[in-house]
This record gives structure tokens, C-alpha cells and sequence, in this order.
């Protein structure tokens, strides 16, 4: 697939970074050269996702090619919704109304907390002994 005629956005969950080029097409997504059946075995990562497609119409409107790193997969299937979200907007400005309304162009800033020193995780202290 040729990516002359590309839009391009960037779409980033925890540590994830999706990089996202979409194309006028029959509605492929390649995730770093695999197929989504193939990159995301889980259903409901799929479905997270092609979000932004269900919610403008567009399902079989666009091809869709992500090259993704960092974080799991669940990261991952977020990012690629914000990815595939902008880069919708960068290519018709009308689906922003849509887009805006059901919260895909926000980017979930929620990330893992750190550890702090004298605790056993983020929060977790250490037990408690009276004598």
C-alpha cells in the first residue's frame, strides 16, 4: 500500500505511541505490517480500536496503516483510537463535531503511578506490627 495520498496523526495512550496514516480505501487496517485479526487477538481490542469509524460511518471508507510501540496491548488499541480519531479530523474537519462529542480526541492522560520509598508499590505500605 502506497501512502502518497496519506493523512497522518499520532495517537498516544499510557506509553503507547501510534503513528496512524489513513487513505481512501475499502476499510484494511495494518498494524505494523499484520493484519488487525492477526495483531490484536482479542475482540474487544478490535472493536476499541475501529471506534472512531463506527461512530462517523465511515467503516469501509478509509485504509488504515499504524506503526505502534511501547506499552501493552491494551495501551496500544487506545492509542490507535486516538490515532485513527485525529487523523479522521486532519482529513474532514466535519467529523470533528462527532468525534468531540464521544470523546475520542481526548487523550487519556491516566498513567501508572510511581513507587515511593518506603513502600512496598505505588500506595501499598508496610505492615503494620505492635510488637
Amino acid at each position: 500500500m502506497s501512502l502518497t495520498n496519506a493523512t497522518y496523526a499520532t495517537g498516544r495512550r499510557k506509553e503507547a505511541v501510534a503513528r496512524v496514516w489513513i487513505q481512501p480505501g475499502a476499510g484494511k487496517i495494518i498494524i505494523n505490517k499484520l493484519g488487525i485479526d492477526q495483531y490484536f487477538d482479542r475482540i474487544g481490542l478490535r472493536l476499541l480500536a475501529q471506534q472512531p469509524f463506527k461512530a462517523t460511518q465511515t467503516d469501509d471508507r478509509f485504509d488504515v496503516t499504524v506503526n505502534i510501540c511501547g506499552g501493552g496491548v491494551a495501551g496500544q488499541a487506545g492509542a490507535i483510537k486516538h490515532g485513527i480519531s485525529r487523523a479522521l479530523v486532519a482529513y474532514d474537519p466535519d467529523l470533528r463535531a462527532v468525534l468531540k462529542k464521544g470523546g475520542f480526541l481526548t487523550r487519556d492522560s491516566r498513567a501508572v503511578e510511581r513507587k515511593k520509598f518506603g513502600h512496598h508499590k505505588a500506595r501499598k505500605s508496610t505492615q503494620y506490627s505492635k510488637r
